[in-house]
Parts: C-alpha cells; sequence; structure tokens
C-alpha cells in the first residue's frame, strides 16, 4: 500500500490535473502560448516532430508559418490530419494537445492567412503592404488548422491520489 503524502506537504503544488475545456476555454488557454511541437505524419507513418511558433486566429483556426519545402509542409499537404503541442512558459506548466485538419496554402494565396499568423503572435503591423511584400519574397507558406478535437488541458507532477 501507498503511504499517503500530507495534504500540506510542499509537494502538494506540483499535483498532477487534467481539465477538460470548451472551445472558447481552449481559445483563452491558446492565447499568448506560442511556442508549440507541430505532428504531422511522415511517408513510412512514423510521426515527424517540429519546435514552431504558433498562434490561434480570431476565427479559431491555429496558424502556424513555415517555408514549401519544409518536412512539415510537404507532410501536412500529404496527409492533412496534425496536431500541436500548446506549451506554458516553463517546462512543468499546463500544455494542452490539439489535433485538427491542416490546409496548407503557399503565396501568393498564403498572405491573408500570415496577417492573421502575425496578428495572433504579435498584434498589428505598422505597414501591412510591407509585411504581405517580405512574405512574398521570401516564399513562405501558412498551414492554418481547423481544430477538431483537443484536451484536456493538462500539468505534469504527482498524482492526486497520493495526498490525504
Amino acid at each position: 500500500m501507498v503511504k499517503k503524502i500530507p495534504a500540506d506537504d510542499r509537494r502538494a503544488m506540483y499535483k498532477s490535473s487534467d481539465r477538460r475545456v470548451t472551445r472558447d476555454e481552449l481559445a483563452q488557454f491558446v492565447n499568448g502560448k506560442n511556442r508549440w511541437v507541430m505532428s504531422t505524419t511522415r511517408s513510412d507513418g512514423r510521426p515527424q516532430l517540429s519546435l514552431v511558433t504558433g498562434g490561434m486566429t480570431a476565427n479559431g483556426q491555429l496558424a502556424v508559418s513555415s517555408y514549401p519545402e519544409r518536412a512539415k509542409v510537404r507532410n501536412a499537404k500529404a496527409n492533412p490530419l496534425v496536431s500541436v503541442l500548446v506549451m506554458g512558459d516553463d517546462f512543468n506548466h499546463e500544455w494542452v494537445q490539439i489535433d485538427g485538419i491542416a490546409t496548407v496554402h503557399d503565396m501568393p494565396e498564403a498572405a491573408d492567412g500570415l496577417v492573421e499568423y502575425y496578428r495572433c503572435i504579435s498584434g498589428e503591423h505598422p505597414d501591412w503592404d510591407e509585411y504581405r511584400q517580405a512574405m512574398s519574397d521570401q516564399g513562405k507558406s501558412v498551414i492554418l488548422i481547423e481544430p477538431t478535437r483537443w484536451g484536456p488541458i493538462s500539468k505534469g507532477g504527482f498524482p492526486p491520489s497520493l495526498f490525504e
């Protein structure tokens, strides 16, 4: 039998948790958290993971900026079922996995999506024409992901059942 940890033990602040959330609550959680891990599927069926910067647009899509030759872009075009892991600022903060269906846009079609990507991460740009031109000059792509399922919002740590 496992010995219970007293409820007032300092380890109690490191209890694990799982919270089921609505889409609106998910949007609140994702807001301002832009460090993600994106998972796509390689042609051999194994996962391909990428560290990305992303944001949730005003209409609830996830947006990731990239380049056409990157593995995540090629993989998402071949198989649009993707996942992202949205992390907090520190390793032991809350996180959530969001699964969805990706649509990849290359320039010039990517321009509007890249504007939304910028807006949800950095706000308004001082010169949108300049930004659009820079994205075109760089040949950028945008991956827009429609969430299909998510959560729970989780935090690692000691199982609550270990405490009195």
